[in-house]
């Protein structure tokens, strides 16, 4: 549902993956600091859903964009889009992103390609698009949703924590060459949380999801709002996964590469 033109007077934030999880809580973060909002998703009908409870809920300006970030013009057809209807992005969050689960010998080179497309690409892309504009008008922000598994290796998911690992380096990187900009780089990077991610994943059964409590995706949200709000570069939920974050760095890589395999094993 698109409502009328946005009041020049409010900020507005596109997010990726907003239907569900991670995403629709930000999104919900956002709707009730008075944003406007550009909401992406392959979801049609749960983001129309989402868009017209906002509008009334909030008496905000909500898009909905249907996009599968797979394919690889969808982010230039959202920065054109958004372009022509007048709508500038003042926070960006990259939160669209799936993984794949198994040996990576024997699992499935399409599904991990799209992968590749939608965690990382897709990602560079928007951020590349946006981000130029944000210069130039010397404020903005940019939230990128990676991962605690961004920290080390991850056999089983090889590639999934692979990518994860490039937008914590890609967003440290990009967040140094703003420093004086006005612009700021936030990656947010959960443990486990609950979301339909595992079951899509097939990963449901692993030791690591059954040995610990997962975080709720509102809390995660919350949590990277705040440290996006506080122009924080890096934001681990959790003590117990910062504690993990730290330790690993201290611990021979062979070795935590062998107990990161031991940990996604089925149970």
């Amino acid at each position: 549902m698109n409502t009328t033109h946005p009041k020049h007077s409010k900020k507005t934030a596109l997010i990726t993956g907003a239907a569900s999880g991670i995403g629709y809580q930000l999104a919900c973060l956002f709707a009730a600091d008075d944003y406007n909002l550009v909401l992406v998703d392959k979801n049609g009908i749960k983001l129309a859903e989402i868009a017209e409870k906002f509008q009334s809920k909030f008496e905000i300006f909500v898009k909905d964009i249907v996009k599968d970030l797979s394919i690889s013009t969808s982010p230039e057809e959202i920065f054109t889009e958004l372009q022509q209807a007048n709508i500038k992005i003042n926070v960006l969050v990259n939160n669209a992103g799936f993984g794949t689960y198994g040996l990576f010998n024997q699992t499935d080179l399409t599904a991990e390609l799209e992968m590749l497309q939608v965690n990382l690409v897709c990602l560079t892309h928007l951020t590349k698009l946006f981000l130029k504009d944000m210069v130039k008008q010397g404020e903005g922000r940019i939230l990128n949703v990676s991962s605690a598994a961004a920290f080390q290796p991850g056999p089983l998911m090889a590639v999934y924590f692979a990518t994860k690992a490039y937008i914590l380096s890609f967003s440290e990187a990009i967040a140094n060459e703003l420093e004086g900009t006005g612009v700021t780089v936030t990656v947010l990077c959960p443990g486990s949380t609950e979301s339909a991610f595992h079951q899509r994943t097939g990963m449901a059964d692993s030791k690591m999801l059954k040995s610990k409590r997962m975080m709720d995706a509102q809390t995660v949200a919350e949590m990277g709002y705040r440290g996006l709000m506080k122009g924080k570069i890096i934001v681990i939920p959790g003590f117990i996964n910062k504690l993990l974050t730290k330790i690993v760095r201290f611990v021979p890589r062979k070795m935590v590469t062998k107990i990161v395999r031991s940990m996604q094993e089925e149970k």
